[in-house]
């Protein structure tokens, strides 16, 4: 465990030094520079004590081992300004290690409903492929076929989630059992990566693997909301092979806080 101290005063500087290195890194996949290890994680929200559980783990960015971060870092949990904090100190102390990807809990709708209305603009990148074989969003798959890398990097990320297209797909889809795409006949399409990493929904397990094994949802919140007796998880991927190792993990003891009676659909 690890305590970090910020002065109020210093929380606006830290905020935008922060997202001018995620607007610096967001959506550079075609010029990501390789690690031999990455760790992907995702929905945080707020439970700051399972975030620091996690580099207890697996210790603390490097050159050599990089954290994707996808989206929804705060609401819901009691612990979210210590997250968010801790996650641009992070990127401003070590930029190219650690890397945050915008989710769906990343506007100012969801913000201003689960009290965290202030929270800093909409910086995140939207999505990160990992050395050319995998591809992590934060949603999943889009309501039309041929979507190319070129036509993500394409969306203005500057604004909030409009409510259709490209964005909405991207922040709010969910996987279905059955068929619903095609093979693009134009461009870079998604369907060429091995796998597809997504996040967006809770898990029993903190993760699920579907499509035969080309897609996999994986939730780092464990006993989410501290009521639904979740396992978390996050997945660590070594180069060159680039397989992915879920790891799960359980809630870490913290303080107790009164949770918002929110609900957890979304």
């Amino acid at each position: 465990m690890f305590t970090v101290f910020l002065r109020v005063s210093k929380s606006d500087s830290l905020a935008n030094h922060s997202h001018s290195g995620v607007s610096a890194d967001a959506c550079r996949y075609s010029r990501r520079r390789w690690a031999v290890c990455y760790i992907v994680c995702r929905d945080i929200h707020g439970q700051f004590y399972d975030l620091c559980n996690i580099f207890d783990k697996k210790g603390f960015p490097s050159q050599d081992k990089q954290y994707l971060f996808n989206g929804d870092f705060v609401d819901r949990g009691s612990f979210s300004v210590e997250t968010i904090f801790t996650l641009f100190a992070l990127k401003c102390a070590c930029p190219l290690w650690i890397h945050l990807a915008r989710g769906n809990h990343e506007s100012r709708s969801l913000n201003e409903v689960h009290g965290f209305e202030n929270r800093g603009g909409a910086t995140e990148g939207k999505a990160h492929v990992l050395n050319r074989k995998i591809i992590v969003l934060h949603g999943g798959l889009f309501s039309r076929d041929g979507v190319t890398l070129s036509d993500i990097k394409s969306i203005q990320r500057f604004c909030q989630p409009p409510k259709r297209g490209l964005m909405r797909d991207l922040l709010w889809s969910d996987p279905q059992d059955s068929p619903g795409r095609s093979r693009s006949t134009r461009g870079e399409d998604i369907i060429f990566f091995d796998l597809l990493v997504r996040s967006h929904e809770l898990k029993d397990k903190g993760y699920e693997i579907s499509h035969n094994g080309k897609f996999i949802t994986v939730f780092s919140a464990p006993n989410y909301c501290d009521r639904e007796n979740n396992k978390g998880a996050f997945i660590v991927f070594k180069a060159p092979q680039m397989e992915p190792d879920i790891q799960t993990f359980s809630v870490v003891r913290h303080p107790y806080r009164m949770w918002s009676q929110w609900p957890i659909a979304d």
